[in-house]
């Protein structure tokens, strides 16, 4: 395996890194200063950004940096299911066996938000595969005109067809209560670079691994994305090894986007 072969002490380029490698750049700056906003003073905030630019990494250290004495994140990502299932999720999440019916339903989760000693947290990933009536559903639990004061928040994560679901009439209530609106961009060429070495260097191997041409040209195949920039690096150590070859330049790069053209 390739790591071996340049004596590395992780997969540098994992799906799913352990939170302090994930690098804060300028983009998670931004959103981190907007989402400090929204616990203090917001009720609701979305998150937009196409796949695999780094949502939910973001989310991850979202979750890391939330103060435990003061807030409890609730996670969902399973958001294509009926709205009667959405409702029943949550209520699994908060630790309670679901009761049977909508209405029931919706005051179990108030019953036991209103238990908790913290603010309770709702993220939603994946948030543009939810229902239409799913949002009315959220928007309901969120508005002050079903519970005055409920210590509920509500983040919104998913792709830019969100945007285009929230446009709905029915939906106009919610997208008033969006307190914070944030839009994950891909990652400059500079950016790219960054990140390369940053988890290069977490995974403790040299530093001169791969040419700063090479970084570039991963940027421009990848079109700066940090999913697409793992799958391309990974697939680039797995080349150079097989190869018995100890550096990554841009003709390794060149041979290995070979493998991604599909049949």
């Amino acid at each position: 395996m390739f790591l071996n072969h340049f004596k590395m002490s992780h997969h540098p380029f994992t799906e799913n890194p352990p939170t302090d490698w994930l690098l804060t750049d300028s983009r998670f700056e931004q959103a981190l200063a907007r989402m400090n906003f929204f616990l203090d003073q917001g009720s609701v905030a979305m998150i937009t950004g196409q796949t695999g630019v780094g949502k939910s990494s973001l989310i991850r250290m979202i979750q890391k940096r939330m103060p435990q004495n003061r807030y409890t994140p609730i996670y969902i990502h399973l958001t294509s299911v009926t709205p009667g299932a959405f409702l029943r999720l949550i209520v699994t999440a908060l630790g309670e066996p679901p009761r049977f019916g909508k209405d029931r339903l919706f005051l179990q989760i108030i019953e036991r938000v209103k238990k908790n000693d913290t603010q309770t947290v709702l993220i939603i990933d994946e948030s543009h595969l939810i229902s239409p009536q799913t949002l009315v559903d959220l928007r309901l639990l969120v508005s002050t005109g079903m519970e005055a004061n409920l210590p509920l928040k509500l983040i919104l994560c998913g792709q830019e067809t969100l945007c285009v679901q929230l446009k709905r009439a029915d939906l106009a209530d919610l997208v008033n209560r969006i307190t914070v609106r944030y839009h994950m961009k891909t990652l400059t060429r500079e950016q790219t670079v960054t990140y390369i070495d940053h988890r290069l260097k977490c995974a403790d191997t040299v530093d001169r691994l791969m040419t700063v041409e090479a970084k570039e040209l991963i940027h421009e195949y990848a079109g700066g994305v940090p999913r697409q920039i793992n799958n391309i690096a990974t697939t680039c150590l797995i080349h150079a090894a097989s190869k018995k070859i100890t550096g990554i330049d841009e003709t390794i790069v060149n041979e290995t986007m070979a493998e991604f053209q599909l049949p």
